[in-house]
């Protein structure tokens, strides 16, 4: 008898869904479409929709895991769009403060086809769209971030903590810079 994911302990869940890293594949984007399209439905007030992480930034390595960041206005109620979510399949992994993550794509067996990251903020929190906009920007800072991942990738291939941990000050000195970018030529 196979276990649940919710039964499992945090290292169980990491042999099953361990790090993969695969070259660019244009069809991430047409999932996000499709993903979007399906939340634009299920959530019709008015809401920014984006696709963030590796996935988002053509030409690189990444996780086939597409990551979604939902922009909500100040007044949503957090509870109600959990609600809406979890009654659709996505499974809330963690809520810290006004954050929510959930994912969809997680089986007892493995992953599916198609797996989604949805990360729920309050419109603003949205440190990784001028992550994702630099990499976009800059495809040496891209490949520099490309390299690091794929060095990462099998010391961390059960230890997805570990693996976001180290990659924490890259991504933090390119959003900085993003930041300083735009708010120095008036675009923040």
């Amino acid at each position: 008898m196979v276990k649940k994911l919710s039964e499992m302990s945090l290292d169980e869940l990491w042999q099953l869904f361990p790090i993969v890293l695969k070259e660019h594949d244009p069809s991430w984007q047409e999932w996000f479409s499709d993903e979007k399209a399906a939340l634009e439905q299920l959530l019709p007030e008015r809401h920014k929709i984006s696709h963030i992480g590796s996935t988002a930034i053509p030409g690189i390595w990444a996780k086939p895991i597409i990551d979604i960041l939902l922009e909500v206005s100040r007044g949503s109620d957090m509870e109600i769009i959990k609600k809406r979510l979890t009654a659709a399949g996505w499974i809330c992994m963690s809520e810290s403060g006004a954050r929510k993550s959930f994912n969809k794509g997680y089986t007892e067996n493995g992953f599916a086809e198609r797996v989604f990251h949805l990360h729920l903020r309050f419109c603003g929190d949205n440190d990784e769209i001028y992550f994702r906009d630099h990499l976009r920007h800059h495809p040496k800072a891209a490949k520099e971030y490309e390299q690091l991942k794929l060095r990462l990738w099998k010391e961390f291939e059960h230890d997805r903590d570990g693996y976001t941990n180290a990659k924490a000050e890259f991504v933090k000195k390119y959003t900085q810079i993003e930041i300083s970018r735009r708010y120095n030529n008036g675009n923040r």
